[in-house]
């Protein structure tokens, strides 16, 4: 072979090799775009699938219908102290864990309710009898209601469960439980419901979900239930209340006229839907071209400020309790 035949073959050589390695990095930023997009729909349609769960269930009262015919008997000095009695729902607008995303509180009871047996009282400061093999624990916080009113209290005995006994002792807990002003019994016996509970009264759990955006553990923003990560991934988290202004019983009633931001909210106990988005965002950055995204947020157009990927879930769920 002659000198220029082997300049020639390089070339050519040069040229093959180019192609496979322009095809190469194409395939390889596919992979990372594809990769990306799916670990983002997995994000999204999982935080839409908790957050509505949650928010169904939301203000769930039993027989009482609403927290605000309840009497809160936990300390309010105590650490870890929530006012049920404000209602089942609540939130902040622009200030989550991360600057612009807002929060969401949701309250109620949860799992099926256990009837109250004899013997009843005497005294509203006595020990409310549920079945055995009840599954509740040692400091859990229950609720007791019938259709004419309800209790918030914690439990403070050890073996709620076996005993089929609910002790609301104060002095032991966090929050314990506490309330000087209760009808029950005022003053020194502050550990008193306010009434006594018979065959129509049910025992519920109750809790308190919050929702917030923060750092997650991998360096990357991540939604927070209850303050431990959920998702991570997710950089933003937006809510809109529902409102519905009619009274019950009226043609509009169950409809929302309108939805606005929590400071736009004169009364949390007028909303019966909550329309709700997350921002998902890859991983990786370089993987728009070199042009920053646009994306649309409850009809407000954003640019991203890198090259990173983003998608939008939103998702408008009906408090079924309010309903």
């Amino acid at each position: 072979m002659t000198l220029i035949e082997l300049m020639i073959g390089m070339m050519l050589g040069v040229f093959l090799l180019g192609g496979v390695l322009q095809v190469f990095a194409s395939s390889r930023q596919t992979y990372r775009v594809h990769d990306a997009t799916s670990r983002m729909q997995e994000s999204g349609r999982m935080a839409l699938e908790v957050i509505s769960r949650d928010i169904r269930n939301a203000d769930y009262w039993g027989c009482a219908s609403d927290a605000s015919n309840a009497t809160n008997n936990l300390d309010t000095a105590g650490s870890g102290y929530v006012d049920f009695t404000t209602g089942g729902i609540g939130g902040t607008e622009n200030s989550g864990g991360a600057p612009g995303t807002d929060t969401l509180i949701l309250r109620g009871g949860v799992d099926s309710g256990l009837g109250v047996e004899p013997p009843y009282g005497p005294q509203a400061s006595a020990n409310v009898k549920v079945a055995a093999g009840n599954g509740l624990e040692q400091d859990d916080i229950v609720f007791v209601a019938d259709c004419s009113g309800a209790d918030i209290f914690q439990i403070t005995n050890a073996n709620p469960d076996g005993a089929g006994v609910l002790v609301h002792n104060t002095g032991y807990g966090s929050p314990g439980n506490y309330n000087v002003t209760n009808p029950g019994c005022p003053g020194s016996n502050a550990h008193c419901l306010s009434k006594i509970y018979g065959a129509d009264a049910s025992v519920y759990r109750t809790q308190e979900i919050s929702y917030r955006i923060g750092d997650g553990s991998e360096g990357q923003p991540a939604l927070f239930r209850n303050g431990l990560e959920l998702l991570d991934g997710i950089e933003n988290f937006q809510i809109l209340y529902g409102v519905d202004t009619d009274p019950v019983g009226t043609a509009g009633f169950g409809i929302a006229n309108f939805y606005v931001p929590a400071d736009q909210v004169a009364d949390m106990e007028q909303v019966i839907s909550i329309r709700f988005a997350i921002v998902t965002r890859s991983y990786d950055d370089n993987l728009t071209g070199g042009i920053a995204q646009n994306y649309s947020l409850f009809g407000t157009n954003i640019t991203a400020a890198d090259n990173r990927l983003r998608q939008v879930y939103s998702a408008t769920v009906a408090v079924r309790n309010r309903l």
